[in-house]
């Protein structure tokens, strides 16, 4: 799988920039604040449909502009296609010159794997940001799974304002179980594809850490949640009814989910050192690429935001070696001499400066 061409118009800092890519490696450098992880952002807009940046739309559009438009051209090994996206008062999704409603038909089409300074912490913070990774990478592979944890958080929503009116209006507690049951039924279901993921994940993050750690280290994976049996769940609904009635919200769910990685045994996030946790975020992504290769018989495109940065000369050639089939978009504040690197492939350098591609 490959980007051809992107075509922005009002893009952050950009006015119009046409950027034709290499199927392999493209490096696009310069300073701070010059527009080189607009280019990202417009990527994952097209594959996701939202900014991983922001959750307000309107920053991506110029300033003083009223619309901005993004173009995708890109290229799968049995079809090619082409991603509009206007962003104004509303949001408009074209794929294949088609409108679509929903944003489970976007996700899927374009397949992303994206690496930020950010995701160094992925192991550090709360599980919310390991509950994203996994829905980033399970959303693009089954659309289902965007379908039900859509249903499944509208439903969670409806519940937790239930249980605020019977606090506050003394609503009756009985009228719970309708949204109990159906909570209950989308939380398996949310967690069977969960669990299938991360059994994928266990099998390539033990191999892949090890050869990155010279054999020194064994990396594990753990999921914990408390959703894989519905009668069970429903039993520890009712349990926590009072609380959660006191509390305003449900406090336990697969919204609660979490995952551990463990080296050699020890929680990476209490007892790894930074080094370690750059390490194990490297095999965790690298992961995630295979895993997509498995499911789609071609590998998703990488994006590395100001990636090379986190790591040092010896991660950065063995991360660089397990890509060579990957066409690679990355961004940086230096010219990168590549050619030491002996990827054996072409490459396209790219310089950014004050929103256009030089």
């Amino acid at each position: 799988m490959q980007i051809n061409q992107i075509n922005l118009i009002n893009f952050r800092n950009y006015n119009e920039q046409i950027i034709n890519l290499n199927p392999h490696i493209n490096v696009f450098y310069g300073n701070n604040a010059q527009g080189k992880t607009n280019i990202l952002e417009s990527i994952f807009l097209c594959g996701f449909g939202k900014s991983f940046r922001t959750s307000k739309e309107k920053e991506m559009i110029q300033l003083g502009k009223e619309y901005t438009q993004v173009e995708l051209q890109y290229q799968k090994s049995d079809r090619s296609g082409k991603i509009k996206i206007i962003l104004a008062n509303k949001k408009q999704i074209e794929v294949n010159g088609v409108k679509i409603k929903k944003l489970s038909e976007l996700v899927g089409n374009l397949n992303l794997v994206i690496f930020t300074p950010d995701d160094i912490q992925i192991l550090k913070n709360g599980p919310a940001e390991r509950r994203r990774f996994l829905d980033m990478m399970i959303g693009q592979l089954r659309p289902n799974y965007v379908y039900t944890l859509n249903l499944y958080l509208k439903t969670l929503e409806q519940r937790n304002n239930y249980l605020r009116q019977i606090k506050e209006e003394n609503k009756s507690e009985e009228m719970l179980e309708i949204w109990d049951e159906k909570l209950a039924e989308y939380a398996v279901t949310i967690w069977k594809y969960r669990n299938e993921f991360i059994e994928k994940l266990k099998q390539k993050i033990k191999v892949i850490h090890m050869q990155i750690t010279n054999e020194k280290e064994e990396l594990k994976i753990e999921y914990l949640s408390e959703c894989e049996n519905k009668e069970s769940y429903l039993e520890l609904l009712k349990q926590r009814r009072k609380l959660d009635i006191i509390k305003g919200f449900t406090t336990k769910g697969i919204h609660r989910d979490d995952f551990q990685t463990l080296i050699n045994e020890k929680e990476v996030g209490i007892y790894g050192s930074q080094g370690q946790h750059r390490t194990s975020i490297l095999t965790l992504k690298l992961a995630e690429l295979y895993v997509i290769y498995d499911e789609i018989g071609e590998y998703p495109i990488l994006l590395l935001d100001d990636f090379m940065s986190e790591l040092d000369e010896n991660r950065r050639k063995s991360f660089l070696q397990y890509i060579k089939d990957t066409q690679v978009i990355i961004t940086c504040t230096d010219k990168m001499e590549l050619e030491e690197l002996d990827l054996g492939k072409d490459y396209q350098i790219y310089q950014v400066q004050e929103g256009k591609i030089l």
